[in-house]
């Protein structure tokens, strides 16, 4: 889909990297495949959407559940080695930390992933103080969390998926919820040091076994792209698509490189870990899909 809303919703344009439709339906809008499950839904048409392409379903629409699933209702069709279990830590969701993870992912989802939403797209001076100052404690809780002992993740040594929420609040903080949002009482990289480094870490991360390059491989494509397609929504939203758009540019460097110290540890972990060539045709060849699941990429939670 395209990765900018529109007065239609979220579309199938063809423009960018976006189809031009719907592949199966040859639908154009997102709200089609909404109607096509229910002709008498009125809700929202939001993103992103699991469809089950067998019974011609919606699964689910909500970000935090869709991760939830895919690391752990399909490990009966992965190979042993593969299963969550088996990752680095007993993978996103490990049975020790589990409470721990849940308490923190309601915490953040309701006052910093949705802070941010209820800040920007406030209708009153009241709205926005009642949710702008929780926001900025809850990165200061945060903040303390990862500075206390230096932990790489949030939860020490290993990645859970209390890191992958966080992160999808961070990478767009300040080049569009300080500006675009007016959530401007701090900035990541000029106020929140521990953050900043993790989120670093995260993103400039390509080769290791925590994260596998996804960070970086699913952001640098679209994140020159948020600024105008928040600007748009929130127009949208609050305006009705109606008056001037205008478009903060910066900032600058919209992700700044990590720390020397840790940029060459990490080119060090790479070397030794990069394959052969003959290693690296193998693993294509033996790559097969597993389950043909259909993830419409958009806003995350």
């Amino acid at each position: 889909m395209h990765n900018h809303m529109t007065e239609q919703g979220w579309t199938f344009s063809g423009e960018g990297k976006s189809l031009s439709e719907d592949p199966d339906y040859h639908f154009k809008t997102l709200a089609e495949l909404y109607l096509k499950v229910d002709p008498n839904y009125s809700g929202r048409f939001s993103v992103p959407v699991l469809w089950d392409k067998k019974t011609q379903t919606i699964v689910n629409n909500e970000s935090s559940d869709i991760m939830r699933m895919f690391t752990t209702a399909f490990e009966d069709l992965i190979p042993q080695h593969l299963r969550e279990v088996n990752r680095p830590g007993g993978g996103l969701y490990p049975e020790p930390l589990r409470q721990k993870i849940d308490k923190l992912n309601d915490s953040m989802h309701d006052i910093l992933n949705e802070g941010a939403y209820k800040c920007g797209l406030a209708g009153t001076q009241d709205a926005f103080n009642a949710n702008v100052y929780p926001l900025f404690r809850e990165l200061d809780r945060v903040e303390a969390m990862l500075a206390a002992d230096g932990r790489k993740y949030l939860f020490g040594d290993n990645l859970t998926e209390s890191d992958i929420r966080l992160y999808v609040t961070i990478i767009r903080f300040d080049s569009v919820y300080v500006p675009i949002f007016q959530c401007n009482l701090k900035s990541i990289r000029n106020d929140y040091p521990a953050i900043h480094l993790w989120f670093r870490r995260l993103y400039w991360d390509k080769n290791s076994d925590q994260t596998l390059g996804a960070f970086h491989k699913t952001t640098w494509p679209n994140v020159t792209d948020y600024s105008i397609g928040y600007t748009r929504g929130r127009r949208l939203v609050l305006l009705g698509g109606q008056g001037p758009c205008i478009v903060p540019p910066g900032p600058t460097v919209l992700v700044e490189p990590l720390p020397k110290e840790d940029s060459e540890s990490s080119d060090r972990k790479a070397d030794r870990k990069r394959p052969s060539h003959k290693h690296r045709l193998f693993q294509r060849l033996r790559q097969r899909p597993i389950v043909d699941l259909v993830l419409s990429k958009g806003r995350a939670n």
